[in-house]
């Protein structure tokens, strides 16, 4: 009962960062899941992908509905991003769990300090596709690999490199995330041992409805007042993950 009511809360704020920020909430998953409810390093970023890729799917929807989605350009992004999330999801399920868990806690550190330097668009004749593409590469191969969404790194990627408004960076980022998601996943089939689908169940749920909610709350707060607070707790939980590591 502990570990269902665990499951819930984590889910649940988690869906609220993902669906307010377009990412990022993921990132909390996999420390969620192996510090809270006892999941392998290994099984929690698989765990992870399952869950991110349901509460991306549905974030999108409710970002679609806006007309908060470039279709087009978070298609080409994503398809850049589908070979290296799938062979990084290979990788990951061989790597020690000292090192997945160390890896982890350092890109979520870097997040977290992303997350406090302000984003300013560029124009869009300013942005190159060789560099768009090497931005979603790098962002699937971060997703595969840690089991992440990549959001946190998806939305100043599409803002920078892209020069999509915010807004509009925010709901096409769900569409890169799931696309990725659903590729790393593809690449761990197979690998399912360690997973308790009675927690993950709930915990998507949670996540899920949490989205919708952090939706709204994205209108009533801002988005920069959001991400120092999530930025906050995330380099909390990374430096958590890299004690334990080195204790």
């Amino acid at each position: 009962m502990t570990a269902l009511v665990l499951a819930l809360i984590a889910g649940a704020v988690i869906g609220l960062a993902l669906g307010a920020l377009g990412g990022g909430g993921s990132v909390l998953a996999v420390p969620a899941l192996i510090y809270l409810l006892g999941f392998t390093p290994a099984a929690a970023t698989t765990a992870s992908l399952i869950i991110v890729t349901a509460t991306s799917a549905t974030a999108l929807y409710a970002h679609t509905r806006d007309g908060n989605v470039a279709w087009r350009t978070g298609a080409l992004f994503a398809a850049a991003g589908i070979v290296p999330a799938f062979l990084a999801g290979a990788v990951a399920g061989r790597m020690p769990e000292a090192a997945l868990t160390a890896a982890f806690a350092v890109i979520a550190a870097l997040a977290a300090l992303r997350m406090l330097r302000p984003s300013a668009s560029k124009p869009p004749d300013q942005i190159r596709p060789g560099t768009a593409a090497g931005a979603g590469a790098g962002l699937g191969a971060v997703t595969g690999f840690l089991g992440v969404g990549g959001g946190f790194l998806a939305v100043p990627a599409l803002v920078n490199v892209l020069g999509l408004a915010m807004r509009r960076a925010v709901g096409t980022s769900l569409l890169v995330i799931t696309v990725n998601s659903l590729a790393a996943l593809t690449a761990r089939t197979g690998t399912s041992s360690g997973l308790h689908w009675e927690i993950i169940g709930p915990f998507t749920g949670a996540a899920i409805l949490g989205a919708w909610d952090g939706k709204r709350l994205a209108t009533k707060i801002s988005g920069t007042t959001l991400q120092k607070i999530f930025a906050g707790v995330l380099l909390a939980v990374a430096a958590f993950m890299l004690v334990d590591v080195v204790v």
